[in-house]
């Protein structure tokens, strides 16, 4: 909206009150517009009476297969596995629960009992595969001659480096059996179809999940040069099979597999800024795959927010900045915390309590990291609070302890798992 467009009038008037309960609204209803519950029965087939085979994983997969059941009228059969905590009751579709973000024994065994599913697949029976965030952890299968404690090392190695998930999933496809199209190189001729919660920057269905039913464009000498860039030491047997080429991912696959996105990151933010105009706040979507290190994404977002309250441009106030993607951290303290809650530190230190800024930033799976979380949100006040209590930014900052930080605020977002994952949410609201 250009700035001399005249805002709507609003709905209430705007308290600290006010504005922090409308930041968690904007919030929850992100959550709800992207639940397999409110997305997925519009894109199934006008034919739901055959048989079904159903496969998935990720945080939102036995929500998936939940609403799959619910909607489907013919036999149904399967396995998906998802985060622990993260289970639905399923009636006819198995849930196993596993580890996330580094892969345990029971992701294995999913994983094994996937591939087995699939070779007893019936001529008759239609093959449906269910991903979201966090299957490539929940869907593990380490390739020939590599164990699963060298996969659970080299994922925790790549989680605290600072890589981008593309960078990691690269990497985990080339020492994956399953992953990078590997899943429905199994399941051909067979049709294989496939459904999926977006939670990676610009929707890459090769991305998502690691890609199990896609062909993966990326090179096991990709992967090699990721673990090269970031000084990750590799194990001699995982180095030659990075060098095999056995290791390489499949380029092309058959017709007879096809891929829909039910859920993306957009649809989550249109939702809240529809919300907010409704509400008479002005909207302003910066994007939905914003990457980059959260504590330096969180600085250029302070200075568009410190322009708009003192100029009311690029848009009048009141006004809300919406965005979402997948931000890193490069872990270089002790402390706790996920993206977050450093970007949201971050944003605090450098607005210093600015009056009339308010802010909110959580992943949309209810878990910031692997902590119990969302995320955090705070009002200008709480800068006064931080130097009542002897809380200095900089230094939580220094530790990447923003969970401990906004813990001592009472300023922790506790959702519990949400069973879905559009990734992360932020909203900067300006009054």
């Amino acid at each position: 909206m250009p700035a001399n467009t005249a805002a709507p009038c609003l709905a209430q008037p705007l308290t600290a009150s006010t504005a922090e309960a409308f930041l968690k609204d904007l919030f929850s209803l992100a959550v709800a517009a992207s639940h397999p519950a409110q997305t997925l029965p519009r894109y199934l087939p006008k034919d739901t009476t055959g048989k079904a085979l159903v496969i998935g994983a990720g945080k939102g997969a036995a929500a998936m297969a939940k609403t799959f059941e619910a909607h489907w009228q013919g036999p149904v059969r399967g396995l998906v596995v998802t985060r622990y905590e993260h289970g639905e009751h399923c009636r006819h579709i198995e849930v196993i629960e596993a580890a996330h973000p580094v892969p345990d024994a029971q992701g294995t065994l999913a994983a094994e009992r996937t591939l087995a599913l699939i070779d007893s697949a019936a001529p008759d029976e239609h093959i449906f595969c269910l991903l979201s965030g966090g299957g490539s952890s929940l869907l593990s299968l380490p390739a020939t001659g590599i164990s699963l404690a060298q996969k659970q090392a080299i994922n925790k190695a790549l989680l605290k480096c600072g890589a981008s998930i593309d960078e990691i999933n690269c990497v985990r496809k080339h020492l994956s059996a399953i992953k990078g199209g590997q899943l429905a190189l199994r399941a051909s001729p067979r049709p294989i179809t496939t459904f999926a919660i977006s939670d990676v920057p610009n929707d890459s269905p090769d991305i998502i999940a690691s890609g199990p039913t896609v062909a993966d464009p990326s090179t096991r000498e990709q992967a090699l040069n990721i673990v090269k860039k970031y000084a990750i030491a590799l194990p001699n047997n995982l180095a030659n099979w990075l060098h095999n080429p056995d290791s390489e991912t499949p380029k092309t696959l058959s017709h007879n597999a096809s891929y829909q996105l039910i859920a993306t990151p957009i649809d989550a933010l249109n939702a809240a800024a529809e919300f907010a105009l409704a509400q008479g706040i002005t909207p302003l979507v910066l994007g939905d795959s914003i990457e980059g290190e959260a504590c330096e994404v969180a600085k250029v977002f302070a200075g568009i927010a410190k322009f708009t309250a003192k100029h009311n441009q690029p848009l009048p106030k009141p006004c809300v900045i919406l965005s979402g993607g997948e931000t890193t951290v490069t872990v270089k303290g002790h402390g706790r915390g996920g993206r977050n809650a450093e970007f949201l530190l971050s944003l605090f230190h450098e607005l210093k309590g600015q009056t009339g800024i308010y802010a909110l930033a959580g992943d949309t799976d209810g878990i910031d990291g692997t902590e119990d979380n969302a995320g955090a949100l705070f009002s200008p006040s709480d800068y006064t609070k931080a130097q009542a209590l002897a809380l200095n930014s900089a230094d939580y900052l220094a530790n990447n302890d923003g969970y401990s930080f906004f813990e001592c605020l009472n300023r922790l977002i506790m959702t519990q798992p949400t069973r879905t994952n559009v990734n992360d949410f932020r909203a900067i609201l300006i009054i």
